[in-house]
């Protein structure tokens, strides 16, 4: 059975990040090439299943995409993969939406 990936507030979100975790854009690399978050690992939803990058028991990690549903859809396939995953809530819409800077082209 597939746990619901918590999406938390930016806040939330930020003090995880300064505490060490790994943030994980499950966007096609497309969108990740035109904007991103400094910092973010680009693996994209439809290769999560064949990448090794992310191994259980490493530091936690939250996972973005634009607006939330396919960091749903990450979690069913990584379905514990990482323990402690979240997701931040909104995306990197609600990121920029925040005022927070993203990296482009």
């Amino acid at each position: 059975m597939t746990e619901t990936l918590p999406h938390l507030p930016l806040s939330e979100i930020e003090a995880r990040l300064a505490e060490g975790a790994r943030l994980v854009d499950v966007r096609e690399r497309d969108e990740f090439a035109a904007e991103h978050i400094a910092g973010a690992l680009n693996l994209p939803l439809s290769e999560i299943g064949a990448d090794t990058r992310l191994e259980a028991g490493a530091a936690p990690v939250v996972y973005l995409c634009r607006s939330g549903t396919r960091t749903r859809r990450a979690a069913e396939i990584l379905n514990g993969l990482a323990e402690n995953a979240v997701a931040l809530d909104g995306g990197i819409l609600g990121w920029k939406a925040a005022g927070r800077p993203v990296e482009e082209g």
